[in-house]
């Protein structure tokens, strides 16, 4: 085993760990996550088509091994971003969900658009990626039909609650709320500069009332 010595008596230490081929030293999870945080920035500068393995690794500090530890190539590396991406969704919408607070919802979204933009910018990446890999394809449909229900039975408990207007259907309703985070997702890395919190505010503010019932807006 490789030691260190500590002072004059040289008294053996376990070496410090150091990455190297092979596993990175740590906690699975918080090690392939971030691998996906540092593809995130590569994908985000560079694109799918130029972004490798080794980039990732680069990015990262570790060797290519390393990373092939977690992803056997490039495409299970896009196939785990894509479930990443909708990891964070699920999240979004569990922390709404009891109350069917939408406003919150839209709130974290348009705020994670505007602190994270490489978010976005990943997520444009996968859809464009979609006709030329298959499994990609599948990943994506799978998880957005999953979200796209979810979504629904939350605006579908609203509408029972009252606080959400009932005269269009909740599977509708959510698609057009859900257009609406799309589209400010994919605006705000331009204008990042225009998406100050009164900015946001007056969104947030603009489609509640679109969203209430008659006579609550």
């Amino acid at each position: 085993m490789l030691t260190q010595t500590n002072g004059p008596d040289d008294t053996a230490l376990p070496a410090r760990p150091t990455r190297g081929p092979g596993r990175p030293v740590g906690d699975h999870e918080e090690k392939r996550a971030e691998l996906l945080a540092a593809a995130t920035k590569v994908v985000a500068e560079h694109g799918f088509a130029k972004t490798s393995l080794r980039k990732v690794a680069e990015r990262a500090g570790y060797t290519t091994g390393a990373v092939t530890y977690y992803f056997a190539n490039k495409g299970d590396l896009v196939l785990a971003l894509a479930e990443s991406r909708f990891d964070r969704y699920d999240k979004l919408l569990d922390s709404v969900a009891p109350e069917a607070d939408i406003r919150t919802l839209l709130q974290r979204w348009l705020e994670m658009s505007v602190g994270e933009p490489e978010f976005s910018i990943v997520m444009s990446q996968l859809l464009a990626n979609l006709q030329f890999d298959a499994k990609l394809k599948d990943t994506m449909v799978r998880r957005y039909a999953d979200y796209r229900a979810r979504f629904a039975e939350i605006v579908r408990e609203g509408q029972s609650r009252g606080t959400i207007r009932d005269d269009i259907p909740a599977t509708v309703l959510a698609d057009q709320i859900g257009a609406m985070g799309d589209g400010f997702a994919v605006v705000t890395p331009l204008e990042l500069q225009d998406f100050g919190p009164d900015k946001i505010d007056e969104i947030l503010d603009g489609v509640i009332r679109l969203i209430a019932p008659a006579g609550k807006g």
